[in-house]
């Protein structure tokens, strides 16, 4: 295990919702693993009017979030941990002089011996980003004479490929390259970093993993939900936006990527970079109508409750044309995977809420058992994200009889079935990293533009193309009727159930 060094947190948007719903469990999660540093402090930092008390009521000692946890503990024992936390009032606005933060810093880093080691957490929207480094920088807070300094960023990384490319060179002004880390929840989750694991280190994947052994790839997120309260960002953002092009496309990276010379964070982000720069950039209008679908969803019934439409949500234009489903047929022009079609779906008012990948592999050359049924039923690899994160082989087996009938059995693995193990939550994970400069997990700008690149075109004709359709599909199925058109002669879309070996088409009947 490396070893994490003394380190302040400083948390910019400390008194918003992530504060206490994410980060904070998820730093208790390390203190009860006695994974934080010895010398350890977090410093809040927003526009609210608070005390250090009121803050560490706020997020620990009255915090919803940690409500369960907290009765399994001593007082003592919460308190020690509460005791960690600090908070600083910016006043009114984040654009301000930040010499009394660095004093506060400064006093805090003596008094409990943490070294200038010091994370910036911002935990606020991306147009403060800029602003906030500057500040930093102005302050003389970001420079690393005395320790070293790391800024995290939310996404999203930008709005298009130019606002991205405005991000990064804004952030460059002040912070160096290595020192920004651009979080992504999904590289946290530990069945998305065992794709690599899976690749890597087994060989009866590793040499199948080509165009020659492998028919097509299908991920699938699904969200049970609507936009909830996120109406009036969801309205701006979309599917595309929200979660293709940072989420899927780092899985999609993934999942291309060649193999790195090794594991250090570098080489493999090196890789990543390869992999998305590979994707082929649809630009002609014909090609993204036949390889794209956006729709929304519409009112209906789901368990006897009415539910609304999208444009009848809160927030939301009544004559929106965002998308909350996505569907995406591309190609990767290299090597390894020329004329393997990829298909990636998004949406949200789904039947159940599922995150997974399929790698569909091809039957064999000469069919033995042609009249056993087997044709139709490809031999699977199904990596399951969430929920019930596992990994599922689904592979032909004779029936008991006579004759050679074949039917199709799954060889399954969950992480549940790890009893001993405890499994790390994503932002403990990612938080942990950042603590200890691991960057594997983490998006390089390079990385964040060629993402970009792909959605960048597909986003411009959507809103000014042709013969662009907006689909509608009602709330509780899986996306519009003609959705398996994008799959036409292969096939149509795994409908995957919440429970891991569910297969067939699952659905919900409105």
């Amino acid at each position: 295990m490396n070893k994490t060094e003394n380190q302040i947190l400083v948390i910019f948007g400390a008194s918003g919702d992530l504060t206490a719903r994410k980060l904070v469990p998820a730093l208790f999660n390390l203190y009860l693993a006695g994974q934080l540093p010895e010398n350890f402090v977090v410093l809040g930092a927003s526009r609210s009017d608070m005390t250090d008390n009121a803050f560490r009521n706020k997020v620990v000692l009255e915090s919803t979030y940690l409500k369960t946890k907290i009765k399994e503990h001593s007082d003592d024992y919460i308190k020690a941990f509460a005791n960690k936390f600090f908070y600083e009032d910016l006043g009114g606005s984040y654009d301000t002089d930040y010499g009394r933060l660095r004093k506060r810093v400064e006093d805090l880093k003596n008094k409990y011996q943490t070294s200038g080691n010091i994370i910036y957490y911002l935990s606020t929207p991306p147009t403060l980003y800029e602003t906030i480094a500057q500040r930093l920088a102005d302050a003389g807070m970001s420079t690393q004479n005395n320790g070293w300094k790391r800024m995290i960023v939310e996404k999203p990384f930008g709005y298009s490929l130019e606002t991205a490319k405005q991000l990064n060179q804004g952030l460059q002004q002040f912070f160096e390259e290595h020192q920004i880390y651009r979080i992504d929840h999904y590289l946290g989750k530990e069945t998305v970093q065992n794709l690599l694991v899976t690749r890597f280190a087994n060989s009866i994947f590793e040499p199948l993993w080509n165009r020659n052994y492998i028919h097509h790839v299908e991920i699938t997120n699904a969200e049970s939900v609507g936009v909830e309260k996120r109406g009036g960002y969801y309205d701006k953002s979309g599917a595309l936006r929200d979660m293709f092009q940072n989420h899927l496309l780092q899985i999609v990276s993934l999942i291309v990527m060649e193999p790195p010379i090794s594991d250090a964070p570098e080489d493999i982000r090196n890789e990543k970079v390869k992999a998305l720069k590979s994707l082929r950039v649809m630009k002609d209008e014909q090609e993204l109508f036949d390889n794209t679908i956006r729709a929304q969803y519409t009112s209906s019934v789901i368990d006897g409750e009415p539910v609304k439409g999208y444009r009848e949500e809160e927030g939301v234009d009544k004559n929106s044309t965002t998308e909350t489903y996505a569907a995406i047929k591309f190609f990767v022009d290299n090597w390894r995977w020329k004329d393997t079609p990829f298909y990636v779906r998004t949406a949200k008012r789904m039947p159940t809420k599922v995150t997974e990948v399929v790698i569909h592999f091809k039957t064999p050359h000469h069919q033995v058992f042609q009249e056993s049924g087997l044709d139709n039923k490809d031999n699977k690899l199904v990596i399951r994200i969430q929920p019930d994160e596992g990994i599922l082989i689904k592979f032909g087996v004779k029936v008991p009889g006579q004759g050679f009938k074949v039917e199709r059995a799954n060889l399954d693995f969950y992480y549940s079935s790890l009893a001993e193990t405890h499994v790390m939550e994503a932002y403990e994970r990612l938080l942990l990293d950042a603590m200890q400069g691991d960057a594997t997990l983490y998006a390089r700008a390079d990385e964040v533009e060629a993402a970009w690149e792909f959605v960048d075109p597909i986003l411009k004709y959507w809103e000014s193309g042709k013969d662009v359709r907006m689909y509608g599909y009602a709330a509780g199925v899986w996306g519009p009727e003609n959705s398996n058109e994008l799959i036409d002669g292969i096939g149509e879309w795994r409908n995957p159930g919440a429970s891991l070996t569910d297969d067939p088409g699952f659905c919900v009947i409105c």
